[in-house]
């Protein structure tokens, strides 16, 4: 009998010695649904643009809305041709969507200046308080 009791011992059970993994792998997906809910994704302009080097490079926050001037000083936002008399209206509707977003100007060395200054009287007609950040080229 002794080495029945034994070899039950050394035989390591049955159920009993099981680990239970179902709360760990709880704990993992609410984990990783909270990082992909709480990620902010970086926008591009959508067009190559080789921008000025300055003095002044301050970080800007990701989340912002982004206006790009391209070489011929075509002008893009959200990745979409826009003409000069429809920058105003296309303003407007994501300044609805990202009130509190940051404008950033993305100019070419190329562009025009008088383009570059079109947009950003526009913008200010529309929302004086808005700041508006000139994107510079990084070394």
């Amino acid at each position: 009998m002794a080495r029945r009791k034994r070899q039950s011992v050394a035989g390591g059970g049955g159920a009993e010695d099981d680990v239970n993994l179902t709360p760990m792998l709880d704990v993992v997906f609410i984990l990783l649904i909270f990082f992909i809910v709480t990620a902010q994704f970086i926008k591009e302009p959508g067009v190559p643009i080789v921008r000025p080097e300055v003095d002044n490079k301050a970080q800007v926050k990701p989340l912002a809305i982004l206006i790009a001037i391209d070489k011929n000083s075509d002008i893009y936002i959200d990745k979409k041709q826009v003409s000069p008399d429809e920058i105003g209206f296309t303003f407007k509707q994501l300044r609805e969507d990202n009130p509190k977003g940051e404008v950033v100007v993305q100019a070419d060395v190329d562009a025009e200046a008088e383009v570059l200054v079109d947009v950003m009287e526009t913008i200010n007609k529309i929302d004086a308080a808005t700041v508006i950040n000139i994107s510079a080229k990084r070394e």
